[in-house]
């Protein structure tokens, strides 16, 4: 699948720091052959790419559309539709499939909403799968 990560709130905090799990998770996710991507509303976050050392984990990084979800992905840049998102906003989740993700926990030590999205994402594999 093509699994699209928001990066606000979703894998970074409010103050810009890099939320429990997301190496983690998102390696499991890559390992398990899914094809990771970043977005923001805020545009292609490569600057929390950089600061966190992420290179393995996104393949690439783009705009998210926060209107006209669909219609915006060739304007967007982007080559194809997300099969699966992953977004503190629930009218991106509801455009194009996926989970919301809750704020980071305020003890972020404590926070496992990650570790939720990926058990969520392996039950939505079984699905397709027939599992």
């Amino acid at each position: 699948m093509k699994i699209f990560f928001d990066c606000d709130e979703t894998i970074i905090t409010w103050d810009v720091r890099l939320r429990p799990g997301v190496k983690e998770v998102i390696g499991s996710l890559r390992d398990s052959g899914h094809e990771i991507y970043l977005w923001s509303g805020n545009g292609p976050r490569w600057e929390i790419v950089r600061r966190f050392d992420l290179h393995d984990f996104f393949l690439d990084c783009y705009w998210k559309p926060l209107y006209r979800h669909h219609e915006r992905l060739e304007e967007l840049g982007i080559p194809f539709t997300p099969d699966f998102v992953i977004d503190d906003h629930q009218e991106v989740v509801d455009a194009f499939g996926g989970v919301r993700i809750e704020p980071p926990a305020h003890e972020l030590s404590k926070d496992r909403e990650l570790w939720r999205v990926y058990d969520v994402i392996t039950d939505h594999v079984k699905t397709l799968k027939g599992d």
